[in-house]
């Protein structure tokens, strides 16, 4: 498995790194007030796409921190009432009844 893995990823670079070569020409990024930001079309695109990434990570992180803090409640809860179990004492077991004379 781990040379498959392996191989698609090789095959992964070589695509990608053939689409950076490919796309080496200079482009125009116009912003807001006149400002223009001038680079490889390839470089472009990877800051795009860092920035999305980025800013997906940084949408999810209040519902991670949610999960976490929940879940550390709900082990709290469960350690609280095993406690609690293993303090109460069990009632003890009724004799058996011998009904043959």
């Amino acid at each position: 498995m781990k040379i498959v893995s392996t191989l698609i990823g090789f095959v992964l670079f070589i695509l990608f790194f053939g689409f950076a070569l490919k796309n080496t020409q200079e482009v125009d990024l116009h912003l807001f007030l006149n400002y223009e930001l001038r680079g490889p079309l390839v470089l472009m695109l990877l800051a795009f796409f860092v920035a999305g990434a980025a800013l997906g990570i940084l949408a999810v992180t209040p519902a991670v921190f949610r999960h976490r803090r929940e879940s550390t409640k709900h082990k709290d809860t469960i350690h609280a009432l095993q406690s609690v179990a293993r303090t109460v004492p069990t009632q003890p077991q009724p004799d058996s009844v011998n009904t043959q004379q």
